[in-house]
């Protein structure tokens, strides 16, 4: 792998610390006092990071998709934008909390949900910015963020292996070397027997130049403890003060407790040496790469696939393509009339972006539609 710096923390090599990350995400509530203590949690217990997440709500959701009604008891609105808008924080009250950060000397991170957030959070100068795994089929958004100089961290869940290779083309291709990939599942939370982590292995074999980590929705902190001792060299957690919280992250984040658990593990490990393992395991799959019916076989357990445990968070938050602006009967698609957003019907899967383009329509669209097979002339 390619070690490179997040700020002044070097990851990646051998002897580097691993990096933890707490995602705090919307676990705040959309009270910036809640944000607070949820950053002061997460250095007491020895994180070196703390996440947010940034959206521009019309570039990350259709019109459709913000009005539909959302009375769960996780909801915090009546319709879906009402929800969405109660949680989101604002440019200026990030750049607080980024304050907040270095005073109390903790990273400050932030999610970027859309092509319009990206934009707005590289003012901020972090030192990295992530892609959640709803955007990681997001060619748009990643082949803009492939061209900072800032690093970039990519879950990598609700996604194919395919995906994941197209991911590396689009970063290989703007001579992005730090960047990190994180095995993923996108289930809340997400059941042991489904937490795949032999993928952190088999994506070390498959692209050894590129740094793998872990960002787990499990219950507990043991799984992502042993994340590390298959190679992963950054852990991220979703951090809550109160798993009975109204908010559907809630139940697969740790405590202050859990979260200071696993810090103190990891560090354990460190300290023992027992980090440099993942140099004779790997040697295991080499060895199985040999024998085509023994690297079919452990594909088969833990190659990258869309996982039945996964889908109901991909119809809820997957990204579709989307017309960017009225589009013509006869008409042919290009990048810039397309949008990638979450939408209501589903569309055509985003990471079909470039199968698209050049095709034609068989009749008017109008903008903000999510896109069907059955619209583009000879498509399936």
């Amino acid at each position: 792998m390619v070690p490179f710096k997040i700020g002044h923390f070097s990851v990646g090599s051998v002897e580097d610390p691993v990096f933890i990350i707490a995602e705090i995400g919307q676990n705040h509530q959309g009270c910036i006092e809640t944000a607070k203590k949820l950053i002061k949690a997460a250095k007491k217990v020895g994180c070196n990071c703390v996440k947010f997440q940034k959206s521009c709500l019309s570039d990350k959701f259709t019109k459709s998709a913000l009005d539909r009604s959302y009375s769960g008891k996780n909801s915090f609105g009546n319709t879906y934008g009402e929800h969405k808008a109660f949680l989101e924080f604002s440019l200026k009250q990030h750049i607080l909390l980024k304050q907040y950060c270095k005073n109390l000397d903790i990273f400050f991170s932030v999610s970027a949900m859309d092509e319009v957030s990206l934009e707005e959070i590289v003012s901020l100068k972090l030192p990295f910015i992530k892609i959640g795994s709803g955007d990681a089929n997001n060619f748009k958004l990643l082949e803009k963020a492939a061209q900072l100089r800032t690093p970039v961290i990519i879950s990598t869940g609700m996604q194919t292996m395919a995906t994941i290779k197209t991911i590396i083309q689009i970063m290989e291709k703007s001579n992005k070397t730090n960047f990190a990939l994180m095995h993923c599942i996108s289930s809340y939370p997400t059941k042991p027997e489904d937490c795949k982590l032999l993928t952190i292995q088999l994506l070390q074999n498959k692209f050894p130049n590129v740094l793998i980590g872990y960002s787990g929705h499990e219950v507990s902190p043991y799984i992502s403890e042993s994340a590390i001792l298959l190679g992963a060299k950054i852990i991220e957690r979703h951090l809550t003060l109160d798993k009975m919280q109204k908010g559907s992250d809630h139940s697969c984040s740790l405590t202050p407790m859990e979260f200071e658990s696993l810090v103190k593990t990891i560090r354990s490990y460190e300290h023992a040496k027992m980090l440099q393992i993942p140099k004779s395991t790997r040697f295991i799959i080499n060895h199985f790469n040999d024998d085509e019916n023994v690297r079919k076989s452990l594909e088969k357990i833990c190659g990258r696939k869309i996982l039945n445990c996964e889908q109901a968070c991909r119809k809820k938050l997957g990204k579709s393509l989307v017309t960017a602006k009225v589009i013509f009967k006869g008409e042919m698609l290009t990048q810039d009339k397309l949008n990638v957003k979450v939408s209501q019907p589903l569309g055509v899967v985003a990471e079909r972006l470039w199968d698209c383009v050049g095709q034609f329509v068989n009749k008017d669209l109008s903008k903000d539609t999510p896109l069907q097979c059955n619209d583009i002339i000879g498509f399936v």
